[in-house]
């Protein structure tokens, strides 16, 4: 297989890692979706070189298994930004619903935006993991300062869907709760490869 020509990012979906690549104190339950050929989420944490950081993703909250991935067994990516216009038409929870009615509001932001969490996950692999009140999970790519007005703004307008909405503003430096942005607090929590940081400046370089 050719060498990827991307960097993989926190919340992409990748496929092609095998049960076989776990470590021997994996649950079964965690081979068993690699043995279904289910995508792997990435997610914020160091890798050796060559790999990427990754999780793979049960049926419940409480199966959750951090992993890495060898960059080499990637043969599919999907990205949140790909996911935005996937739940037409599928309406059967709150969760998609308020996909569907943010969507249009979403896009005249003029920035990159996209659906991550179960929704994300549902969408990209046609796996049931919502439910009646599963939130939907969303990030927004801010390479430039949001300012904490416009924040608040955005976060009233999510606070009208049907379902909790939780986004995460992605910066240059890591990613933080747009609910923490958009209030009075003179610090917010910056999460990053390296761990998580309080920081009055989410956009400005961290220091590993």
């Amino acid at each position: 297989m050719p060498a990827i020509d991307f960097q993989p990012h926190a919340h992409d979906l990748l496929w092609g890692m095998s049960a076989a690549q776990l470590d021997a104190g994996a649950p079964d339950w965690a081979r068993e979706v690699l043995a279904a050929a289910q995508p792997v989420v990435v997610r914020r944490g160091p890798a050796p070189a060559g790999q990427v950081a990754v999780g793979v993703r049960g049926r419940g909250r409480e199966q959750r298994y951090a992993s890495c991935m060898p960059l080499a067994a990637i043969s599919r990516r999907v990205a949140p930004e790909q996911l935005t216009e996937a739940g037409a038409g599928q309406d059967a929870w709150p969760a998609l619903r308020a996909l569907a009615w943010l969507a249009p509001q979403l896009d005249a932001l003029a920035l990159s935006w996209g659906v991550t969490g179960g929704a994300g996950y549902q969408l990209a692999t046609g796996v049931a993991v919502l439910h009646a009140n599963s939130d939907l999970d969303l990030l927004l790519r801010a390479p430039q300062p949001l300012e904490r007005t416009v924040a608040a703004e955005l976060l009233a307008l999510l606070d009208r869907a049907l379902c909790r909405v939780d986004l995460q503003v992605e910066t240059p430096a890591g990613a933080i709760a747009l609910r923490e942005w958009a209030g009075p607090a003179p610090q917010v929590l910056l999460k990053t490869n390296h761990g998580p940081l309080l920081v009055g400046d989410p956009w400005q370089e961290v220091a590993a």
